[in-house]
């Protein structure tokens, strides 16, 4: 007799409801009696596998004490283990009974690697399991303050660390597999544009004291506005993107052979002002007579060229604002897995929030968008490159170039950041100096304008693994780009 559908639904409710969390106790059993039967098989599974990993209590504490006592040098058998395991009941068995039943059905070690890595698979398998009930129970129980956003950030950022946890590949490798990479590298820096370990910058001269824009660094540019640190960096951005070009791998994957896929977080201007500086900047056409339609026919079409030459560039750009440095990790990591990344540039930090409750001590908070872009960048290996403002005591100064000292209201910037670079151009400040016409002190000035138009400095202040000095560009105020410095105008380089 067939029962009622409405019976049927509550029995599969039912059956639902008391599912097991995927597991393996014979594989468990398995690896722990390998172990006590021959340490060395603890080494095989040790670079990934925890005690947590375990679906059994029983089996996690005998891991840990067994782990405990190989690491220190001891030997790991039932009769070691069994004064450091107590007199726990191991279903109607003694400690001494079980870890023998463990060893006796050992039957050999080879399989030990095999059995770690079935462990942890389903050691995952359960964390996905809880993290897809605590989003189901977040979002029947979340807290009216609470924005749903949040919680796809929160859920996105424990997927990330889950994925990117535990890999099996670690540890010792032959020598002759690390030649083979360092070839690898330089094969791939031979490929690149300027022959760079790092991402070119389309600046050959930056490049040249860099090396390029190198994987996992925190990159500061610094300066007072008006110096050009936005057009600075939208420069280097658009170079690399324009400049990308990738292959597929063996594994089907995307890699990046030259340029890059950048990601840009405008927390100031629109993605349509950043869209109007890039196009001002390769049409060659003002921005401020893009905006106002001043324009001419020839330059109307040496915008749309210009577009059209930008629309399959790997250039993304979030706009939003005033968003926190955890949010902007959830979206960068996102940004990665779908369409893939080389370069993060945040424009700029004083704009992000800390990920906690609003603080009171703004230089703590700073700390934490440091430290936390620091560590994103290490976690998504890429460059970053955070934009930053500089206190104004540069503008008391009789010689107005920025020093790291400047920096220090701003929380641990110089100590979290790889490279700290500032942006100065002298041609600014003696333009704000301009005397009255046709005195003595005007044909002074207007002989220092000549000197310092249209150049800039790029300082680097600090620089890890590298040198630091000045680099010298060309900077065109219409269009708001920054270029190599002909030859010709180049200074002498001081002693």
């Amino acid at each position: 007799m067939a029962l009622p559908n409405a019976l049927t639904a509550k029995l599969e409710a039912v059956q639902a409801e008391y599912r097991v969390a995927p597991h393996n106790i014979d594989a468990e059993q398995a690896l722990l009696g390998a172990i006590l039967v021959n340490n060395d098989a603890y080494y095989r599974v040790s670079d990934f596998l925890l005690a947590e990993h375990f679906m059994e209590d029983a089996h996690q504490q005998i891991f840990s004490v067994a782990a405990s006592l190989i690491r220190a040098g001891k030997l790991a058998t039932p009769i070691t283990m069994k004064t450091y395991l107590g007199d726990a009941d191991f279903g109607g068995q003694t400690v001494m009974q079980y870890l023998a039943r463990l060893a006796a059905d050992a039957t050999t070690v080879i399989n030990a690697g095999a059995y770690g890595r079935t462990i942890y698979d389903l050691a995952i398998r359960r964390r996905l399991i809880t993290i897809g009930e605590d989003l189901v129970n977040g979002a029947y129980e979340a807290p009216v303050e609470q924005a749903p956003r949040d919680q796809i950030e929160e859920t996105e950022r424990r997927l990330y660390e889950l994925a990117e946890a535990g890999k099996y590949d670690g540890g010792f490798q032959k020598f002759s597999d690390a030649l083979t990479a360092a070839v690898d590298m330089a094969a791939k820096a031979y490929q690149r544009d300027g022959k760079l370990s790092g991402i070119a910058t389309g600046l050959s001269d930056l490049d040249a004291k860099m090396g390029g824009l190198q994987p996992s660094d925190l990159i500061i540019l610094a300066g007072r506005p008006a110096m050009g640190k936005t057009s600075l960096v939208t420069n280097i951005a658009f170079n690399i993107a324009k400049a990308y070009r990738g292959e597929k791998a063996a594994d089907g994957t995307m890699q990046t052979v030259n340029g890059g896929i950048v990601g840009f977080f405008s927390l100031e201007m629109s993605a349509e002002q950043l869209a109007t500086r890039i196009i001002a900047e390769q049409s060659g056409v003002p921005s401020y007579k893009i905006r106002r339609g001043d324009i001419r026919p020839e330059d109307f079409y040496k915008i749309t060229d210009a577009a059209r030459d930008m629309q399959t560039i790997p250039f993304y750009i979030d706009q939003t604002g005033g968003i926190s440095i955890a949010q902007l990790a959830a979206r960068a990591r996102r940004l990665k897995r779908q369409k893939g990344l080389d370069l993060l540039i945040v424009d700029y930090l004083q704009l992000l929030s800390g990920s906690g409750k609003r603080s009171d001590n703004r230089v703590q908070e700073m700390t934490e968008i440091t430290t936390g872009m620091k560590a994103l960048a290490k976690e998504l290996a890429v460059p970053i490159i955070g934009l930053s403002q500089l206190s104004r005591q540069v503008e008391n100064r009789d010689d107005k170039r920025p020093q790291l000292s400047d920096l220090r209201e701003s929380g641990s910037i110089e100590q979290d950041a790889d490279v700290v670079m500032f942006v100065f151009r002298e041609e600014y400040y003696v333009n704000n100096k301009k005397p009255r016409e046709g005195t003595e002190e005007f044909f002074a000035w207007e002989a220092e304008m000549n000197r310092v138009h249209g150049k800039a400095e790029v300082i680097l202040g600090k620089q890890r693994h590298g040198p630091t000095g000045t680099v010298e560009l060309q900077f065109d105020a219409n269009i708001t780009r920054f270029s190599n410095l002909a030859q010709s105008e180049r200074l002498p380089e001081q002693m």
